[in-house]
C-alpha cells in the first residue's frame, strides 16, 4: 500500500489540483504542502485538514481487515467465504472480540 503521502498526492492529482491550490482549499502554502508531500511529518491535525481539502477521509484500518477494505476498494472479488463472513458479521475480530 502507498504511503499516506504518496496517497495524498495522487488524490490531489486525481482531483487535478495543484499543490498552490492547498493554500485557497486549507491555507496551507504551496512551499509548506510541497515541503510535506516530499518529506512528510506532518502533524495529525495538519493532515485531518489536507484530508477534508481533498474530499477525503483519514482512517486506521485494523491489519486483519485491510485485505477486505482493499477488495472493496479496488472491486476485486472476495472467495465466497470470505464473502459469507464479512456478511455474516462484518465487526467479526474488529475490536479482537469474537
Amino acid at each position: 500500500m502507498n504511503s499516506i503521502l504518496e496517497q495524498l498526492k495522487q488524490r490531489r492529482i486525481a482531483l487535478g489540483l495543484k499543490q498552490q491550490d492547498m493554500q485557497v482549499l486549507v491555507g496551507v502554502s504551496r512551499q509548506q504542502y510541497q515541503r510535506l508531500e516530499s518529506k512528510g511529518n506532518p502533524r495529525l491535525d495538519t493532515l485531518e485538514l489536507i484530508a477534508l481539502g481533498l474530499k477525503a477521509d483519514l482512517m486506521l484500518i485494523p491489519r486483519e481487515k485491510l485485505r477486505d477494505v482493499q477488495a472493496l476498494l479496488t472491486g476485486e472479488r472476495l472467495t465466497e467465504r470470505e464473502h459469507s463472513e464479512l456478511v455474516d458479521n462484518p465487526w467479526k475480530g474488529l475490536l479482537d472480540e469474537e
